[in-house]
Order: structure tokens, then sequence, then C-alpha cells
């Protein structure tokens, strides 16, 4: 019997504990701020910002959004981080990928300081992870982790396999899972017999970009199967694993919607948080 992953649940359990933090260690005036930068309106940017800016308010942080035109220049974007990056109120920032053609993203995100990194993706947070050292996590990597954990996923010693090396997920995910004493896999394009790989994970997170890669013939039984994976179909919403093929053939799956997807909004809260106690700590 297939289990389901509830990422909705588990998101909403992440987010209520935010909440209390923020009223138990926090005044309204000293609340955490996260400040999100809109390079341009492109649609689907504009909706992500626009979810994690509502669940900002919703928890009782300070919504410090900074919307930066599309002709804006690299130096000019800069000079937006830098401010946000010298400002006290500002607890962590999030520049909003995909940035528009021309523009350098990684050294716009190495200009943000490693404690308002909320995204886990600067040079120097990269760095600290692969070392298993005191930093700010991926989001989304560090939501398959509380969801494994919440499922009771056995990690140290199990045949991990990352399908996926992107710098947001893949590569995060590889050493997260290396950092719990899970035996990794990273698998990609150029991956040889991508499914005799698969088929020794006992956990397989997959995160291609690549609607309906992953079936069962990639799957062992019983295995864990986590799909990052989110198309927008005319039926509907899809990741990169044929789910319905799955069921009665993996022991857990996320679905999508409702697995991984409200995991990350709720990491970046709880980054947020975490990055203003530190702040405050350190101050």
């Amino acid at each position: 019997m297939t289990r389901w992953i509830d990422g909705t649940g588990a998101a909403r359990r992440i987010r209520e504990r935010v909440a209390q933090e923020i009223t138990t260690s926090f005044t309204p005036d000293t609340a955490p701020g996260l400040a999100t930068v809109l390079v341009g309106q492109d649609p689907a940017s504009a909706v992500y910002v626009a979810s994690k800016r509502r669940t900002v308010r919703t928890l009782g942080m300070r919504d410090l959004h900074r919307a930066v035109p599309s002709s804006a220049s690299q130096q000019e974007i800069a000079s937006v981080i830098d401010a946000l990056a010298e400002d006290p109120a500002v607890s962590g920032i999030l520049l909003q990928l995909p940035l528009p053609a021309g523009l350098d993203a990684a050294a716009l995100i190495d200009r943000i300081p490693m404690v308002k990194d909320v995204d886990g993706l600067t040079t120097l947070s990269a760095g600290l992870l692969a070392r298993d050292q005191f930093g700010l996590r991926p989001c989304t990597p560090a939501g398959v982790i509380e969801l494994l954990d919440s499922e009771k996923v056995t990690l140290a010693g199990a045949n991990a396999v990352v399908v996926g090396r992107s710098d947001l997920v893949g590569r995060p995910m590889g050493q997260m899972l290396m950092n719990r004493d899970a035996t990794v896999t990273v698998a990609h394009k150029g991956t040889a017999d991508l499914a005799a790989v698969t088929r020794a994970a006992d956990v397989l997170v997959v995160a291609t970009g690549v609607r309906g890669l992953i079936g069962p013939e990639h799957v062992k039984p019983g295995a864990t199967v986590v799909d990052v994976g989110i198309h927008r179909t005319p039926e509907g919403l899809a990741g990169d694993v044929r789910a319905d093929e799955l069921v009665g053939h993996a022991d857990r799956l996320t679905p999508v919607p409702g697995g991984v997807g409200p995991m990350t909004i709720a990491m970046l809260m709880a980054n947020t948080v975490r990055a203003a106690e530190w702040a405050r700590e350190f101050s």
C-alpha cells in the first residue's frame, strides 16, 4: 500500500511553529523582515513572489518587497541588494529567479550576506553546506529533508539517488542527504542507463524539470520517491514522476500538487526567522 506524503500538512505545521516563534520572541517593531526582490514582471515569478509575501504578512513578519524594472542594469540591481544588506530591518533577502536575459544572477546572489541568504544560494552558503557547518540551507532541499523526517524515513545507511544537479535543488539535496549519512548518487542528463542507477535507491529524489521522466521502471519496489518537479498542463499540475503508475509500487510518494511545493515557502519562512534570531544574537 503506497503512502502519500502530505506536504500541505507538514508545511502548515512549520508555519504554525514559525508564527508561534514570532509571537513569543519578537514585537511588531522587531519582527523578522523579508525583502523579496522581483526584477521585471515575469508572470510566474510575480505569482511566486505574491504567494511568499502573503505568507510573510500572515505570519506576522514584515514584508519589505522591492520591485525593480526589467530595464535595470546589473549595477542598479546590485545597489538595491547592497542597500538591503545594510538595512537592519531586513532579516532576509530573496532575489527571485530567473532574472531577465543579460543579467548575471550568480554575481548578484553573492552580494547577499550569508546571514541574510534565506535562499541558501550564495557561494559561501554552499561552502558551509558542503562542510556541514552553520548556515542557512536552500529551501526546497531543506523541505524535502523535513518531509522525510516527518515520515520517519531512515536516511543513515540508505542508498539515496538524486536525479538532477541544479544549484537550486539537485546539488544541495545530494549534500544534505550525505550529511545525514546516506550513500548518495547524483544522476543527470549525462547519466548512462538512468533506470539502472535509480533502481538502486531506497530514497529517490527527482528534480529534473522533465515532466513524467520517472516511472515504475526506474523505481525499486518499496522505495520512497520524492517528486520536486512541477509542470502546468491542460489537465492540471504534474510532476517529473508518473505518480499514478507508482501506486502500489513505491512505499511512500509525494503528490503533485501538495507534496514538496508547499514546503519551499514554509522553509523560507523558517529561514527568515532563523536569520532574524542570529542577527539579534550577534548584534
